[in-house]
């Protein structure tokens, strides 16, 4: 495979989004319509009441060439959780799919805590207008922490395959304290569950998936998978677990894995190789993936440098 970079097609410092502001478009997720493609992402508010960020999805409308904007979401499509619920501080990401005549979207809601610094679980919303809005199938998780999976579980990217739910996610193998002087940091993996009905969740529980690259301390993010070919490629982020957010070198970088049967995956790293030159704006960092289809075209959406703040790119699978 070989990926053509079409550099930044979204940023957010030239749209005015919740709130306002004009910043944090992260992690995409594209539902392709009949003549556009509408992309999910995750901006951020700032809380009144302590001045932390709150996430929110919003959308951006392009056409299905991805060559120009239509129309930026100004309204959240679906408001956060209630007090004390798992999606009370933010939802970040969301994964949408197309299924049974509405929109599933699947959310990864985050609770802040009080020894570490955030706990997640991933709900479920359905859309009935075309994916505009979302309401909630449940307050509580339909996937969290359990038994071996004993913390932050969130991330999930979920597809039906003859008939069956597949769902990838990441689960927090526990947290760390690096050094004395650090806040406690997580550690998390890519699993891998199947419903039914994509509600009701069997986990492989706590199997790691995904081979690690950096050591036991690789923290894998946000998978996402599709057929090209007659194989199955994921695609995902992986870093160091500390020490990621201002040092060069241990920040988000995008994976890549391949597999037959959906069990067995091989790892392959260099496949997409999507660095930026020095002082792009994916220089630094790439992250948050996903691949979708549209008019036969294979598309790989990433953000880059500081975590999305500045918006979101594209690549191209050459046919």
């Amino acid at each position: 495979m070989r990926w053509i970079r079409r550099g930044k097609i979204f940023d957010p410092t030239d749209h005015v989004l919740l709130g306002g502001r004009r910043e944090f478009a992260q992690s995409p997720q594209a539902l392709v319509l009949a003549d556009r493609v509408r992309i999910y992402f995750s901006t951020r508010t700032v809380d009144p009441a302590g001045g932390k960020y709150l996430s929110h999805i919003a959308f951006v409308e392009m056409t299905r060439d991805l060559s120009r904007v239509i129309r930026v979401s100004d309204q959240t499509v679906l408001p956060l959780g209630g007090l004390g619920c798992f999606d009370e501080h933010g939802v970040f990401p969301m994964n949408v799919l197309a299924h049974d005549g509405v929109i599933y979207g699947y959310t990864c809601g985050w609770s802040r805590r009080v020894s570490v610094s955030v706990e997640t679980a991933i709900g479920l919303v359905i859309s009935r207008d075309g994916g505009l809005t979302f309401q909630r199938v449940g307050e509580g998780p339909v996937l969290s922490a359990s038994l071996n999976e004993p913390c932050l579980v969130g991330d999930g990217f979920v597809q039906v395959i003859s008939g069956q739910f597949h769902m990838w996610y990441i689960f927090g193998t526990g947290w760390k304290r690096f050094t004395p002087d650090m806040a406690p940091d997580r550690t998390y993996k890519i699993g891998h569950a199947v419903s039914q009905d994509g509600v009701n969740w069997i986990k492989e529980e706590a199997r790691q998936i995904i081979a690690d690259r950096l050591g036991p301390d690789e923290s894998q993010a946000l998978p996402t998978v599709i057929g090209i070919n007659g194989r199955n490629h994921m695609f995902f982020c992986y870093r160091e677990s500390f020490d990621f957010r201002a040092s060069p070198g241990r920040g988000y970088r995008i994976g890549h894995a391949a597999s037959d049967d959906l069990k067995t995956w091989t790892r392959d790293d260099a496949n997409p190789a999507l660095e930026g030159a020095p002082g792009d704006w994916d220089s630094e960092m790439q992250c948050y993936p996903h691949v979708f289809e549209c008019d036969g075209t294979v598309y790989l959406l990433y953000n880059g440098n500081a975590f999305g703040r500045f918006g979101f790119g594209l690549a191209e699978l050459e046919r």
